[in-house]
């Protein structure tokens, strides 16, 4: 718990400036306009070069095109924010062009795959004044086969009384260094914090179906809080004149499996990666990488532990509020289940 203390401190240390300057309607230079591919747009253009969306190099004598809420990117992660599939980027979703002070809603629909188990999500999310982004997701697991198979290694005395488990997570993000703000004459990458609170609705009551079974390897609450910080930079022109967006980010969490298993007592840190890019004006591709550190103990056959996650996606960009992504994904053990060819969509609508 203390590292979970020192967490919330540097987290509200560094949400201060961003607080701030949203109250008193202060902007920063290098502030993304709309989204990370609007803004690719308008660099793009400044440097004389075609963007991604096909603009030309502005008339002699003009600026740069105004940057408008641009395609709707990045995508809702399974935890209800924006990023890729569960790592999150420093863009924050829809927060509409300079000026905004309350955005427009986006919703989405996910389904992940899972060998004899599956995840759905419906995730919100809106912005407000294009610093701080608030959400909401319900996430249901089905857990597949683990009542048979707790059933079948108790020769019948454990009988799970559900076939699912639902998370809820409520998610608070702030922009506290737009992309591309000089810091010593060096443009910096986006830098957003923020904090994921998840309430489990149904891993205590298998639990108590299962005679502990979990209490017994690890599982102290059915609720807990991710901290994230996370930092993207992109490169306008750099991949044969597309924009390539690198990002990274630490975090800091007591979930196993994302939270859908429940939460240990000790805080564990790990870090996370993505690299996208925009391949043709509407497809967009990437790939990203999540570290998982099991807080259990590892109990054959329920819990076979945790192992990293490796995903990669495309998006399809129907138009400017409309995208269907489509990824797979190596997640390793999940629960009882070995999953190393997960596949999954979503389908976002920004309104």
């Amino acid at each position: 718990m203390k590292a979970a203390s020192v967490w919330i401190c540097v987290t509200l240390l560094l949400l201060s400036p961003a607080l701030l300057a949203a109250e008193d309607g202060r902007t920063v230079s290098g502030s993304p306009e709309g989204s990370w591919l609007a803004s690719a747009e308008k660099l793009a253009a400044e440097a004389g070069v075609r963007g991604e969306e096909g603009a030309a190099p502005p008339p002699a004598g003009e600026g740069p095109p105004p940057a408008g809420d641009g395609p709707p990117l990045p995508l809702h992660t399974i935890e209800g924010v924006g990023g890729a599939l569960a790592v999150p980027m420093a863009y924050l979703v829809n927060p509409g062009p300079e000026g905004t002070k309350v955005g427009k809603p986006a919703v989405s629909a996910s389904f992940l795959g899972l060998g004899n188990k599956n995840l759905t999500v419906i995730a919100v999310t809106e912005t407000f004044f294009r610093r701080v982004e608030l959400g909401y997701a319900a996430g249901r697991f089905d857990i597949g086969n683990l009542g048979h198979v707790a059933k079948k290694i108790s020769n019948g005395g454990i009988r799970l009384n559900r076939r699912d488990i639902w998370l809820h997570n409520f998610n608070a993000r702030v922009m506290v260094i737009p992309e591309n703000t000089e810091i010593l004459g060096i443009p910096m990458p986006g830098i957003v914090a923020g904090i994921q609170a998840k309430f489990n609705g149904g891993v205590q009551g298998i639990d108590d179906t299962a005679g502990g079974a979990f209490t017994a390897i690890g599982l102290e609450r059915s609720n807990g809080i991710d901290y994230v910080v996370t930092a993207s930079k992109m490169f306008p022109t750099l991949l044969f004149g597309r924009p390539l967006i690198l990002t990274f980010g630490v975090r800091n969490s007591q979930a196993s499996n994302f939270g859908y298993t429940g939460f240990a007592d000790e805080c564990s840190t790990t870090v996370e990666f993505d690299v996208a890019t925009l391949l043709l004006d509407n497809l967009a591709i990437g790939y990203e990488f999540r570290e998982r550190n099991d807080p259990y103990d590892r109990a054959k056959p329920l819990h076979k532990g945790e192992d990293n996650l490796h995903a990669i996606r495309a998006a399809w960009l129907i138009d400017d509020h409309l995208v269907l992504a489509a990824g797979w994904a190596c997640m390793g053990n999940v629960g009882n289940t070995r999953v190393d060819c997960a596949w999954g969509i979503q389908v976002k609508y920004e309104f």
